[in-house]
């Protein structure tokens, strides 16, 4: 698999000065971390759920999470177990099948032993585990679970603590739950691959919403929690671990709407400005501005729960060209001693030392997302990407 895989070739290469990586589900865990990019959620109880992660995964979808827990009700846990079993086995039976990487989200530690006997060897498929409401307490029966299920099923499995429980938000109890919630996950270092944030349960503690043109960063109260997070589990001194963003609540499908001013061509510099007035219109602008956000601070890729965001998130993921251009310049073998030099693009300054560790962090990005080529910006990659 690979990001934009999707496109023809020779999109591809009329978009990306550097063009994604391939991977697998077997790829080192740093790589798989950083690739994950919009992970998109489904309900585990979907009737045609094998159908549906083929389609996801032909328009772009890397990573995938089949829920079993808030997004069913507790009457259909039974069923939505059951459903699954039966759609892996489904998917197992098709040889060759594009797949993106698969995570189930449980309820409780036993639900993971007891799926992954269940699958039997369609286990093969499954990535690893969600955790929902994580804490080191709570968060350590979990991992024990995995590490059991993982030794039984003979497949790598990785976990995916969401942090989001009451303990994290409320002021007083935070720096503890967040030590406690480090040396759960730090035990386990090798098998967690990113860390979520739960900001819709952050809301409910305090009955808010965010509205469509307000981003998870202007709700102070959770904003002040993110900011936390990253600061204890987010360091890029060799400690922290990858948090992606937050999820989007609003959708409009906006494919339908774009796609006749799409097919012209060339993609004038009005037809820009008519796209980004469409996703203004349709609740796309807050999905921007957040994904950007979420970036600034330092989270990478974002948990949604509708198909239109996937592509956004992806075409906002990919590296510019200055941005490498920057990024190279400062990890280039001879800079090793330090210093400051003007970029290639003669607009600011890089200070090898202090931006080293965004230099790195970015070649990663650009390993998995791509370099754009000069010329090529968001709208041209989110107009490339919008099925034809």
């Amino acid at each position: 698999m690979r990001h934009f895989g999707h496109l023809a070739p020779e999109v591809r290469q009329r978009l990306f000065h550097q063009e994604p990586c391939a991977f697998t589900a077997d790829s080192e865990a740093r790589l798989l971390a950083a690739a994950l990019g919009a992970t998109l959620y489904s309900p585990a109880t979907r009737p045609r759920l094998a159908d549906d992660i083929l389609k996801q995964a032909a328009h772009g979808v890397i990573s995938m999470v089949l829920c079993l827990e808030d997004s069913i009700d507790d009457a259909d846990v039974a069923h939505g177990e059951e459903n699954l079993v039966r759609h892996f086995a489904d998917l197992a039976a098709r040889p060759g099948a594009d797949l993106p990487l698969l995570f189930i989200r449980v309820r409780t530690p036993g639900q993971i032993p007891d799926l992954v006997r269940r699958l039997g060897p369609a286990v093969r498929l499954l990535s690893g585990f969600v955790l929902p409401k994580f804490t080191g307490e709570r968060g350590l029966p979990f991992l024990e679970a995995l590490e059991s299920a993982e030794s039984a099923g003979g497949r790598r499995l990785f976990a995916m603590p969401v942090l989001e429980s009451p303990e994290l938000l409320y002021r007083e109890s935070r720096v503890e739950t967040l030590e406690g919630i480090f040396r759960a996950v730090d035990k386990y270092r090798d098998r967690v691959l990113a860390l979520r944030l739960g900001v819709t349960d952050f809301c409910s503690s305090y009955g808010l919403r965010r509205a469509p043109d307000m981003t998870a960063y202007d709700v102070q109260v959770v904003a002040s929690v993110i900011a936390d997070v990253v600061n204890m589990l987010g360091r890029a001194d060799g400690t922290g671990f990858t948090v992606t963003g937050p999820v989007w609540e609003y959708f409009r499908a906006p494919e339908r709407m774009f796609k006749p001013q799409l097919r012209q061509s060339p993609f004038l510099e009005v037809q820009a400005v008519e796209l980004r007035e469409r996703l203004i219109e349709h609740a796309m602008d807050g999905l921007l501005r957040e994904i950007s956000l979420d970036q600034a601070n330092g989270l990478l890729g974002k948990t949604c729960i509708h198909p239109s965001h996937v592509l956004p998130v992806h075409a906002l993921s990919v590296v510019s060209h200055e941005e490498y251009s920057d990024a190279a310049d400062i990890l280039r073998p001879e800079r090793g001693g330090g210093g400051v030099m003007r970029s290639a693009y003669t607009n600011k300054m890089n200070e090898v030392k202090p931006h080293r560790a965004w230099a790195e962090r970015t070649l990663l990005r650009a390993e998995v997302f791509g370099v754009a080529r000069e010329d090529v910006g968001f709208v041209d990659l989110l107009a490339a990407g919008i099925p034809g």
